[in-house]
């Protein structure tokens, strides 16, 4: 008796209409550079038109992680891609380099063409806010690798800087200002945490329950995709002479903002110069950590910090306003190492 590829479980056909209903997707996000089209064996763009001396390509790959639990819960599956590619930009312009473009993978047991289809809308929406092509990507079907429902989502992103303006934070010194960007909520990280806070299953009363801080049903605030700062970065670098910046990912304060610092300098944070959002309040309250313990897991409402001199500080602010941004000086540098919470 014959055993087909189909019998064990993985089904082409349904890979077919899976690339069928992204295609519109995908197409969305071309410009003038992308050559070709999707379902060649290799995603083609042009850098021909950059007009650098000395172009430097900058990449950058990431997942969603367990975030992807509440997805699942939730049966909502078009912003995780929205995660996917906020995680590897948002790394990527940190450098100073414009996001040109992305590749996804997607792996799940068993293929609904819906449901990746779904996803994928997520990330052509990730990659139209941040400017880039989504030139390709992977699908699989794992059967039994992941349990029924469930799937995986991680990208990869390639963007472009001149060499000489490479932001790697070799000039930053004591007495610089540190300014805080406002995140869009708990972003991509920390989910395992999250997830023993409130549970990751129909039986977690607390995911569908309205709550009064935070104006919304906790899965809601828990599903916030994370903010693309792609557009504010790159126009505030045309205006001012940004020194660092540090994407606030897994490690939240204590971790990032060091990775930004030349030896010798540290850094004070001031815990009161900001708002801080109230879904952070609620998990330190559930958890009973400590600021220190809490700063080194989540953005705590500020994903990105960027380092300008102190007189470039109004400008900063003005032109990260004009970009619809919420802003904030959260601290300076100083002489040290690390990061001190006051």
């Amino acid at each position: 008796m014959a055993i087909s590829y189909k019998d064990s479980g993985v089904d082409v056909e349904r890979g077919y209409k899976a690339v069928e209903l992204m295609k519109k997707h995908v197409q969305s996000t071309f410009d003038k550079n992308v050559l070709g089209d999707i379902g060649s064996f290799g995603g083609f763009y042009s850098i021909a038109g950059e007009k650098m001396e000395e172009p430097v390509l900058v990449a950058g790959t990431d997942g969603v992680g367990t975030k992807l639990k509440y997805a699942f819960l939730a049966d909502k599956h078009d912003t995780v891609g929205i995660d996917a590619v906020a995680m590897c930009v948002n790394d990527i312009v940190c450098q100073g380099a414009k996001p040109l473009f992305f590749l996804d993978y997607f792996a799940t047991g068993k293929l609904s063409p819906e449901v990746v289809a779904t996803v994928v809308s997520g990330v052509a929406e990730g990659c139209r806010q941040a400017g880039c092509a989504l030139i390709g990507g992977e699908t699989a079907e794992m059967p039994g690798f992941y349990p029924d429902g469930e799937y995986d989502i991680a990208g990869f992103a390639v963007g472009i800087v001149d060499k000489k303006k490479v932001i790697n934070g070799k000039d930053i010194k004591a007495g610089d200002a540190l300014i805080g960007i406002a995140s869009s909520g708990i972003h991509s990280n920390g989910y395992s945490l999250v997830r023993r806070l409130f549970g990751d299953s129909s039986n977690s009363h607390d995911l569908e329950r309205y709550d009064d801080r935070l104006k919304d049903k906790v899965l809601n605030v828990l599903l916030t995709p994370t903010k693309i700062y792609v557009n504010s970065i790159l126009r505030l670098i045309e205006k001012v002479q940004v020194k660092g910046i540090a994407h606030i990912t897994g490690g939240g304060f204590i971790e990032n903002i060091p990775r930004i610092f030349p030896e010798g300098i540290g850094c004070t944070i001031d815990l009161d110069s900001y708002p801080v959002p109230a879904i952070f309040r609620i998990m330190q309250e559930k958890a009973g950590i400590t600021n220190e313990q809490i700063y080194n897991t989540f953005n705590m409402g500020i994903g990105m910090v960027v380092c300008v001199d102190k007189k470039d500080v109004p400008a900063t602010l003005a032109q990260l306003a004009a970009t619809g941004e919420e802003a904030y000086v959260i601290g300076e540098t100083v002489q040290g190492k690390g990061v001190t919470l006051r």
